[in-house]
């Protein structure tokens, strides 16, 4: 039996802006919002290095709280540096929560009762497994709670700045591997926002579905535990880590405390986001982020430019895309090709439905796998990275809003995930998702095509060079057939 409590007291709450503006990020952020009046500060971060440098940063400039939420967080390099960081801060007397979706953990339970057991910091988590030994057994018995995930990713300094996107934490997240590398976006929020999110994760640390991971994990002796730290520390002092450090150290600009305004977009920003509920299947239509982007979006007239690595529509997404297409909205797609991703039953549910996307007149793009040699396409923003596949979530409506968040369009997070985001009213942004749709994305991405005999192809263009692919590129036969069989199978609802 799971039990739900917290063993260092009740549950503890988000502290406000309002009661942190005598921090040093209250003091360096207050100006600047005071000079947009009912308006946000929004940093983009493309490049993985100086995301996780931003992370580090708040990290170390916190004074009062952290709070921190994510799906999948590794044990690898950039993970522990990140723990270490944690660590660091609730030693210098910050309160730290982390709350992490129990399916993302594998390998770091020892080091997370350790973290649990300092004096200022608390671990909780999402939906977690019985059996710590063998996670996948608990499907078999308990499969209706643990098949509903928590995919929020927010990281927040003495509720004053706040990183979100699409990022969990991870070498491949961060550029701190030469193995596979996820291109994606992640955004620093400053001002009113800031209070929201830090209200949303008071909510999903209060949830019925987080509980104290002292609960769950096995207690440590005090041998144990300081053997842990130690252990943390050495990863976190090796070459690797040593090495990547330097890189941050490098990457490193001072994006929180500037005294420059002009480094941030100013808008209005909205936040959309499930509630937690939605962990038990028991959130109501209101409650759900679906229902609120409906709400804040209304209908698009002109331009509707999607980006999402895992791309489900299912048939009524199809619907509403093939009747905006229709009406002369202009909407493209970009998400991962088959050569690209990393769960083919994902992508036969996306392959599905691409003929009748391309008989509405939808543009579909499909993200190349790209080698390690291939040069970055700056002029598709993070959407023409050298990394091995897209991971970035966002879209853009009309040219005035986009869109940066967890949110995949998948049946999954619409769903059965809960997810967090964000609606930024900026025309400069919106812009941006056009730009590299029109300029950049047709450079990293194969462009697919229906011929008037019904069948599928393939553009691959390189400079003037256009090379016309008849099935799915860089993928044998059995893969495809695999993708086809999938396609079959009554699990769309699962993708």
């Amino acid at each position: 039996m799971l039990i739900a409590g917290s063993r260092k007291g009740t549950v503890s709450v988000a502290t406000s802006r309002g009661q942190t503006m005598d921090t040093e990020l209250g003091s360096r952020i207050a100006p600047l919002a005071a000079a947009h009046p009912g308006k946000d500060g929004i940093l983009g971060f493309e490049n993985p290095v100086q995301s996780f440098a931003a992370r580090v940063a708040l990290a170390r400039s916190a004074e009062r709280t952290l709070d921190v939420q994510y799906y999948i967080w590794h044990g690898d390099t950039t993970g522990m540096l990140l723990l270490q960081a944690l660590r660091e801060a609730a030693e210098r007397g910050v309160r730290v929560r982390l709350l992490l979706d129990d399916n993302g953990t594998r390998g770091i339970d020892a080091e997370l009762a350790a973290l649990d057991s300092l004096e200022h910091m608390e671990v909780r988590l999402f939906n977690p497994f019985r059996n710590r030994r063998f996670k996948s057994l608990g499907y078999v018995y308990d499969f209706s709670r643990l098949n509903r995930r928590m995919h929020n990713k927010s990281f927040t300094a003495d509720s004053q700045a706040t990183m979100v996107g699409g990022r969990n934490v991870g070498d491949e997240y961060f550029g701190a591997t030469t193995g596979v590398l996820k291109a994606d976006l992640d955004v620093m929020l400053v001002g009113p926002i800031v209070d929201s999110v830090s209200t949303d994760f008071d909510g999903y640390w209060a949830s019925a579905s987080a509980y104290p991971v002292a609960g769950i994990v096995r207690s440590l002796t005090p041998d144990q535990r300081s053997a842990v730290l130690r252990t943390m520390q050495g990863i976190t002092d090796s070459t690797a880590a040593q090495t990547y450090q330097e890189s941050i150290n490098a990457a490193t600009r001072d994006f929180v405390t500037s005294s420059d305004e002009n480094a941030f977009v100013w808008a209005k920003v909205r936040m959309v986001t499930d509630d937690p509920a939605k962990g038990m299947g028991s959130a109501k239509k209101e409650g759900l982020l679906v229902t609120q982007l409906d709400e804040i979006l209304e209908k698009p007239t002109r331009s509707v430019l999607l980006v999402s690595p895992y791309f489900v529509p299912g048939k009524h997404g199809t619907q509403i895309f093939t009747d905006l297409a229709k009406r002369g909205v202009d909407v493209r797609i970009l998400t991962n090709a088959l050569e690209a991703t990393d769960v083919i039953a994902v992508h036969s549910g996306y392959a599905k439905r691409r003929k009748p996307l391309l008989a509405a007149g939808v543009q579909l793009y499909e993200m190349q796998r790209q080698s390690a040699d291939v040069r970055r396409n700056k002029s598709a923003g993070p959407f023409g990275s050298s990394a091995s596949s897209l991971h970035a979530k966002t879209f853009a409506v009309d040219g005035s809003r986009a869109f940066v968040g967890s949110f995949n369009l998948d049946q999954r997070s619409i769903h059965l995930n809960t997810e967090l985001g964000f609606v930024i009213d900026s025309p400069e942004l919106a812009q941006e998702i056009e730009s590299a749709f029109d300029n950049g994305i047709p450079e990293s991405a194969y462009e697919v095509h229906l011929d008037d005999n019904g069948h599928l192809y393939w553009l691959d263009r390189h400079g003037s060079e256009v090379t016309r692919l008849d099935k799915e590129p860089n993928s044998g036969p059995f893969k495809r057939l695999a993708v086809t069989m999938l396609g079959w199978l009554p699990i769309e609802w699962l993708l």
